[in-house]
Parts: C-alpha cells; structure tokens; sequence
C-alpha cells in the first residue's frame, strides 16, 4: 500500500518514513514546501499527485513550555488547520486509513495516573500547553465525526513526549531532554559552575524514543482500526530532577543545579496506562531511558550542532 506521511521530514518522520519501508510499505513524504497543510487548495494538489491509500499525519506546530506561552495562538491555529484540512482530503479522495497523531498534552492537568484513555474528557489540560492540546483534541472529535458520517476509518494514536536522535535542539522551542542536553553540555565546555533549570524538579514525566515510537505507528498502521484513542508510551515515570541528574551524568557536566521556582513547572504528573497498545497493536517500548539518552547525545555531538545535508 501506499503511504503519505505528512511531516515525514521532520524528528519523527525521518524515523517512522523508514520503517514503514521496512515493513513493505511504499512511502510518500512530501516536503512543507511542497504541501503547506494550513491551505487547502495545496493539501487537495498534494494527494492527486500522490494518491495514497493510507495517510500517517505526523506534521505539527509543537514545542516545549516556552513556546507554549509565547505562542498559543499559532500553536491552536496551525495545528487545527493542518489537522481539519487532512481529514477532509482523507474524505475526498478515498483514502482507505488514516492515522493522527495526538498528544498526551491533551490530557487532563489533574488526573489519575497513570492516564487511561477512559479519563481523556475528565478535565481541563494544563494551562501552559491548553491551546495545543485541544486544538489536537478537537481533531480526535472531528475524526470520530468524519467515521461516523462517512465511515472512515481514522485512527487517533497519543503520544507520550519523544526524544532521540534529529529532535529539535534550539533552547527557545525545544522539549525538555534536547534542551538539557544542550544547557549542560555547554555549561561544561564554558565552565559554567551552575546550570539554571525552569520549576523545581518534581513534576514527572514519560518519554519513549522515536524509533520505538516509529514502530508503535506502523503496527497502527497494520493492526489498529478502532475510533477509540489509544495511548503510545512506555508507561514509566520519571521526575525532571532524576532526568537532569542523568543527563548532567551522561554529559559529564561537574557544576550545581539551581532550580528557578519563578517558572512553571507545567502538569503535575504524566504517565499513560500503555495496556491497551500491548493488547491491540503487540507492541512495547524497547529502549530504556538511558540507553536513548546516550544515544541522542551522540548523535547532537556528531551531527547535531551542524547543518543535517
């Protein structure tokens, strides 16, 4: 079958586009010059020169906290557009099966943990990242109504935050473990005697890697056809202190750690119940944290401070 992957260029894309090769399918990722999805006469153009017969739709407006606050409107409005503009195509053009990704943002801030998808409508999101996390609930919603209406089958995949090798690394809009990885690495090189982190280190967090998260996706692609969401991660728990303390280890970064309590800290807690994605889709996270950890630092010492060719 033949597969358009929409932001297949991007951190998850240049990982999930191989692996669907691997497991026989024909790819298609066109570039966002080539297909901006915020306008729709560029999305219709885009699957009559591809024809696919699934759709993967991976291409997001996201970013860490900072950019959450300086930017929610254009987090709400670029993913909504790009969403709502896909589904549609998706209609017309008869694609057999798509598959959105949404977002453990989307989640309630105070809810029960780990996250169920039975609780996904018990609470407002945490407010830094409300914006982002309903415009991508809004297209669980719209996906659900598009099934029902027109019997498609779309599938809604939410994803625990990603981390790994060509994750996004400038300090202004990136998650938390590229920009750790950066803050402490260069305190290192400059001798800085204390690295300054956002909150105070209790909030916890989940995070899976991306090639782990690139083959939850295919077998999504291969195995899952229910209008219910499901939840992809690897179910464990791990606090943003014990994270900088492993990172601050694997950089070999000797100074202090200050926390600045004048900053948010965002949600509480997040970890997703992964039950479901073992039972329906056969599949569990391979990758332990530090392992991934080493490894994206790798990759940002080798090739991630210079231009990717």
């Amino acid at each position: 079958m033949r597969v358009l992957v929409t932001g297949g260029h991007g951190f998850l894309g240049s990982a999930l586009c191989p692996q669907l090769r691997l497991d026989g399918f024909e790819v298609m990722a066109p570039k966002h010059t080539e297909c901006d999805l915020r306008y729709a006469p560029m999305v219709d153009l885009c699957f009559s020169k591809n024809d696919p017969d699934v759709v993967v739709h991976l291409a997001a407006n996201v970013g860490g906290i900072g950019k959450n606050k300086r930017l929610p409107a254009s987090l709400a409005y670029d993913n909504l557009l790009m969403g709502i503009n896909v589904i549609h195509s998706c209609k017309m053009y008869r694609v057999r099966k798509l598959v959105v990704l949404g977002t453990i943002c989307s989640y309630p801030k105070f809810c029960d943990v780990p996250f169920k998808e039975e609780d996904f409508w018990k609470g407002y999101p945490e407010e830094t990242n409300a914006p982002y996390g309903i415009a991508k609930k809004a297209l669980l919603v719209t996906g659900q109504a598009y099934r029902q209406q027109h019997a498609m089958n779309i599938v809604h995949l939410l994803m625990v935050n990603l981390y790994g090798p060509r994750d996004n690394f400038d300090l202004e809009d990136s998650h938390v473990i590229p920009a750790l990885i950066r803050k402490f690495h260069e305190a290192k090189e400059k001798e800085r005697p204390v690295v300054h982190l956002w909150g105070d280190g209790t909030p916890t967090r989940e995070f899976l890697f991306v090639r782990d998260a690139a083959k939850a996706i295919s077998a999504a692609v291969r195995r899952y056809d229910s209008g219910e969401p499901i939840n992809i991660g690897n179910g464990q728990e791990v606090s943003i202190l014990e994270l900088a303390e492993q990172i601050k280890a694997i950089t070999d970064y000797k100074g202090e750690i200050v926390w600045d309590t004048s900053k948010p800290n965002g949600q509480p807690r997040r970890c997703l119940d992964v039950s479901k994605a073992e039972s329906f889709l056969g599949w569990t996270a391979e990758t332990t944290l530090r392992d991934g950890l080493e490894e994206t630092y790798s990759w940002w010492l080798d090739k991630g401070r210079e231009p990717l060719r």
